[in-house]
């Protein structure tokens, strides 16, 4: 049975994108090749479990809850990934996909809700982005743009622009980086601008005082 190495496995809310407040269990894989500066989950990048797929199904069915969110670091990092999400499909769950658009999407199961970052200039990773996934998303998808200073702002708006994110994709998310944009600056300048994206916080660093698993 293939495995995949796992950081944690957990039951929250979900935080942020589509299907924000929702109750979720996070399957957090182990390993990211991106190292951007503004990540919160850096605990992610190197230890965890070997866990079998057929356990890490068991353990999420364990939880009662209907979605399912798989995450990182990056998940797609480890081949076993693209296995695992078609597994947790055929299980009945509602699976998303949280991944750093670093890597190669076309394979994964067309039931998984993508929810696919675009690296902003700040994040000092901007020049992993695979702009060739954008051609992969559809209207199941989603797009993110973490967002550190009016110039990572302009540039998320030129890409939305260029690319027409809004016309492809069920959700293009601008989110604050916390705790280096504030909120409130975010969301006026995206008025201003009138911009067809959708502003999100990050709910749980809210609710459990900045904890990034929980």
């Amino acid at each position: 049975m293939p495995e995949l190495r796992i950081t944690e496995i957990f039951h929250s809310l979900q935080g942020e994108a589509r299907s924000v407040g929702r109750p979720t269990v996070f399957v957090r894989l182990t390993g990211c090749p991106l190292r951007c500066s503004w990540c919160d989950t850096t605990y992610s990048f190197s230890g965890g479990s070997l866990r079998t797929l057929a356990d890490i199904i068991e353990e999420t069915r364990s939880h009662g809850a209907r979605h399912v969110c798989v995450t990182g670091g990056e998940p797609l990092a480890q081949p076993e990934c693209l296995e695992l999400l078609g597994m947790l499909c055929d299980a009945g769950f509602e699976v998303s996909l949280e991944t750093s658009g670093a890597m190669d999407i076309r394979q994964v199961d067309a039931r998984v809700s993508r929810v696919m970052d675009l690296k902003a200039p700040d994040s000092g990773e901007s020049h992993r982005n695979r702009y060739e996934n954008i051609a992969a998303l559809g209207k199941h998808d989603q797009v993110k743009f973490v967002i550190a200073s009016r110039r990572d702002y302009d540039w998320a708006r030129f890409k939305c622009d260029e690319y027409r994110l809004a016309d492809r994709v069920s959700d293009v998310l601008f989110s604050p980086a916390h705790g280096e944009l504030m909120p409130r600056e975010l969301a006026e300048w995206i008025l201003a601008d009138k911009l067809h994206v959708r502003m999100q916080v990050q709910l749980h660093k809210y609710l459990w005082d900045n904890a990034a698993g929980h």
